[in-house]
């Protein structure tokens, strides 16, 4: 998909032209009711649809221009992200990815890595349909060490075989491990491919030396475009759905999307709806929108203007809090944990004055001794405050970070400036200059594998660091 899924359901009101009302009659729900479970089945839904286009894109359709490999191949990027790519929001640029779409419907996969040079940070996020940051792999999590790691459905019942330091279970019968690899310069690509060259994946029939099971049923995964999700909103999560067995804390709100139609494997049926009903859905939706728009804007903590949150975890770490869940997809799919990473972003100054490149120049400056407090690195990259996609820029440069110091000036007491403009601050500044849009402004602050030991940003929005305001100089 070509722009940014929340962005497309923002002016996509229009979705209800399909809402599904196929197990009850629309006369067995109030126009009150349905507005409230609209808003709920949006909220929840979101994050899930979100990933859902990923994997579309990534895995199943080869001409969406964003196609990784088919499920359960690796693909390596020796490259990181530019303004051309738009499948994902927010993207990270620091660190080369490898894809792995996992369809773990027959048998589980074993996730194999190499050993690692304890200076390069790496990490493996596993991730599934329900956004669930369900396990890790790497620097922090196991180690810089080689070893094999098992990858199963909700439903495995097998024995851990041996050679297998760690088995991770997730809570859809497909998946998505996101592998970075640190990428210290330029010239260090080629190192950077030789490690991805080492990450492996098989079956556990082919690691046992056993003979495959059958294959699974072929499925027909409907196409999703900004333009079908507009209309097809739901249809898109009752697909999502029959993958993602429920868990207790989510039995409440299936059973509430039940009564209307939503569900496993439901296909929308709106012949029923009256205009009342229609409008009021309509409401509901726009209300799941403000309310998610509302959390990112009121219910994080802000530091200097920045937002600082960690709205990224696991099943146990969202407990059913859906709002929290969807916030995070739509301040940045697929986000790590706090403990392997942390987003402070922003798009305002300290008193709350909205960041705008065509308007204005700002400055970053870190006291000396004060940069991010990381393990690993960090990073901060700029945005187009509209679309959250990187921004093209006559020097190719997307963020400054921690491996760019040396290259970087320093101020007479020691501090570090950055420069944030569209236009050059002049030769003897670009070293320093992070290129904004001719438009709104959004920034992200990477810290990998945040230390834990003040001073730190963790726990979040309460740590003894703080990122530092950004001032306007014209």
């Amino acid at each position: 998909m070509k722009t940014t899924l929340l962005k497309a359901l923002g002016c996509a009101v229009a979705v209800l032209a399909s809402f599904p009302l196929a197990s009850a009659r629309a006369a067995d729900i109030t126009p009150a009711e349905a507005k409230a479970i609209a808003e709920e089945g949006f909220v929840y839904g979101l994050p899930i649809v979100m990933i859902y286009q990923i994997m579309y894109d990534y895995a199943v359709d080869r001409n969406s221009g964003q196609f990784k490999a088919p499920f359960n191949q690796i693909t390596n990027e020796p490259q990181v992200y530019t303004w051309k790519d738009t499948a994902i929001v927010t993207p990270n640029s620091d660190t080369p990815y490898s894809w792995l779409w996992m369809d773990l419907r027959t048998e589980p996969l074993v996730l194999s890595v190499p050993a690692v040079a304890r200076d390069r940070y790496y990490s493996v996020q596993l991730t599934d349909l329900n956004s669930f940051n369900f396990g890790y792999i790497g620097s922090r999590a196991t180690g810089s060490d080689a070893g094999n790691y098992l990858v199963v459905s909700p439903d495995w019942k097998g024995e851990t075989p041996a050679g297998i330091k760690a088995v991770f279970r997730s809570s859809t019968q497909f998946a998505l491990g996101v592998y970075r690899t640190q990428l210290f310069n330029p010239d260090d690509m080629p190192n950077v491919v030789k490690v991805q060259a080492d990450y492996k994946v098989r079956p556990l029939s082919a690691y046992l030396k056993q003979a495959a099971p059958p294959a699974a049923v072929a499925i027909d995964f409907p196409k999703i475009d900004k333009d079908l999700v507009k209309t097809n909103f739901f249809e898109y999560l009752d697909f999502a759905l029959q993958f993602a067995p429920p868990s207790p804390e989510e039995e409440a709100i299936r059973i509430r999307l039940a009564s209307i139609g939503i569900g496993p494997g439901k296909r929308s049926d709106s012949k029923d709806l009256t205009t009342e009903h229609k409008a009021t859905i309509v409401a509901g939706i726009q209300d799941g929108e403000a309310k998610i728009k509302q959390y990112l804007l009121s219910g994080v903590k802000r530091v200097n203007g920045w937002g600082v949150f960690s709205p990224f975890g696991d099943r146990a770490f969202y407990n059913g809090d859906w709002l929290k869940r969807a916030a995070g997809a739509a301040a940045g799919v697929l986000g790590n944990d706090a403990v392997e990473a942390m987003y402070p972003f922003t798009r305002d100054l300290a008193k709350g004055e909205a960041l705008d490149g065509s308007k204005h120049d700002y400055t970053l400056t870190f006291a000396k001794g004060d940069l991010p407090p990381v393990n690993a690195f960090w990073s901060i990259t700029m945005y187009d405050g509209k679309t959250q996609l990187l921004v093209e820029n006559p020097i190719n440069r997307y963020l400054v970070n921690s491996p760019m110091l040396p290259a970087m000036k320093k101020n007479a007491d020691a501090s570090l400036t950055l420069y944030i403009q569209k236009d050059s601050p002049g030769k003897d500044k670009e070293s320093n200059w992070l290129p904004a849009p001719d438009g709104p402004i959004y920034m992200v602050m990477r810290l990998y594998w945040p230390k834990t030991e003040a001073p730190s940003i963790l726990p979040a929005g309460k740590g003894t660091w703080q990122p530092p305001a950004i001032v306007k100089v014209r």
